[in-house]
């Protein structure tokens, strides 16, 4: 990985000399949340099951900020069934911090295929649908799952209030629901919440202000990243943190998302919605090209792999940290979390030691 340089402020005395575990705010949804939250976990201190061989580098606390706004599949029909959050994106959290996670990504992401009110339900989602009846509260629903099943982390609903997402495009028109967003032709120009005053859990803010490291993607950029950035507060906490905040950019475009937007272009679009703040210090950005078989793959539906322009990005005091992020499997684009995990977790511990030069070391290789 290599990085370019940009200036760093030097830390407080206190921060030189702290030797805590970091803390680490992951935002996001989908499954790129909670891909990211797997290579985390492998950093996460727990008595009970050792750490892999990178273990020098801890997290002595891992949250996770997820979307709420699903309206489709399982999730959808549960939301509209029980008047409840949907559970998918929170769902694919517990498992990836989950401690048996191959047992219970079986279970929790096992859809039933029949049965009148079964067919197309997964596991997890009824899991949580459940607990959520029984506490009459879905936040507590998702705290006692994540209990119940010993996960290395906490998870947060970017919300708790029941929130729809509107689009408005380029030619002036709005469109309703998640579903029908990412179904939509038109280019957006910007995300709304309905209703606009939503707040997120008190537990949420302090994670955010005790952060060392806040975590911004991949995923979606108007459906699963832009939507937590909108809810009344998360950006002033954000923006207030001593945390080091990093954006990892996604890998592909995406159709009826980002079809021709760069790296630079996300980036922008994140600030816009934050209220046209500066989020973020560093931008994790895949240098590998993708194969030419998965090119033409996903020439078919008018994605290609996203531009890296790093002159742009650093134009907007963002410092573009490089390296080889890419995974080629069942046919699909992905991170490689192991090594998106490792640099992010040495980029915030080299940022404790307060000098540029200390940080190039730490990740160049």
């Amino acid at each position: 990985m290599s990085v370019r340089k940009a200036p760093l402020g030097p830390p407080d005395a206190a921060a030189q000399i702290e030797s805590r575990p970091l803390r680490v705010v992951a935002i996001g949804g989908g499954t790129g949340l909670s891909t990211l939250l797997k290579g985390f976990k492998s950093y996460v201190s727990n008595p009970a099951m050792p750490l892999g061989p990178a273990s020098e580098c801890q997290i002595g606390e891992l949250s996770a900020v997820v979307t709420v706004s699903d309206d489709g599949g399982s999730s959808g029909r549960l939301r509209k069934d029980f008047n409840m959050l949907p559970p998918g994106d929170v769902r694919n959290c517990i498992v990836a911090l989950s401690e048996d996670e191959a047992l219970l990504s079986k279970l929790f992401r096992h859809r039933f295929t029949q049965g009148p009110g079964l067919e197309g339900h997964s596991f997890g989602n009824l899991f949580l649908a459940a607990l959520t009846s029984i506490t009459g509260d879905f936040a507590e629903a998702v705290r006692l799952s994540a209990e119940i099943l010993l996960t290395r982390g906490h998870i947060f609903p970017a919300t708790t209030s029941n929130v729809e997402l509107e689009a408005i495009i380029e030619d002036g028109s709005r469109v309703r629901g998640e579903t029908k967003i990412t179904a939509s032709k038109g280019r957006i120009r910007e995300l709304v919440l309905v209703p606009p005053d939503v707040r997120p859990l008190p537990q949420t803010l302090r994670a955010l202000a005790d952060a060392d490291l806040i975590t911004i993607g991949p995923g979606s950029l108007f459906t699963s990243m832009i939507p937590n950035l909108l809810v009344r507060g998360i950006v002033q906490a954000i923006l207030d943190s001593p945390a080091l905040r990093v954006y990892i950019c996604n890998l592909m475009t995406q159709a009826n998302e980002s079809l021709g937007l760069t790296a630079a272009d996300h980036i922008r679009a994140l600030d816009r919605h934050a209220g046209d703040a500066h989020i973020f210090d560093y931008a994790l950005i895949n240098s590998r090209p993708v194969s030419p078989e998965m090119k033409a793959k996903y020439a078919l539906e008018g994605a290609c792999q996203i531009v890296s322009d790093l002159s742009a990005i650093e134009a907007m005091a963002v410092c573009p940290v490089l390296g080889d992020y890419l995974l080629e499997e069942s046919g699909v684009v992905r991170h490689n979390y192991e090594r998106v995990a490792r640099d992010l977790v040495e980029l915030a511990m080299a940022r404790r030691q307060g000098n540029q030069s200390a940080l190039t070391k730490s990740i160049q290789r």
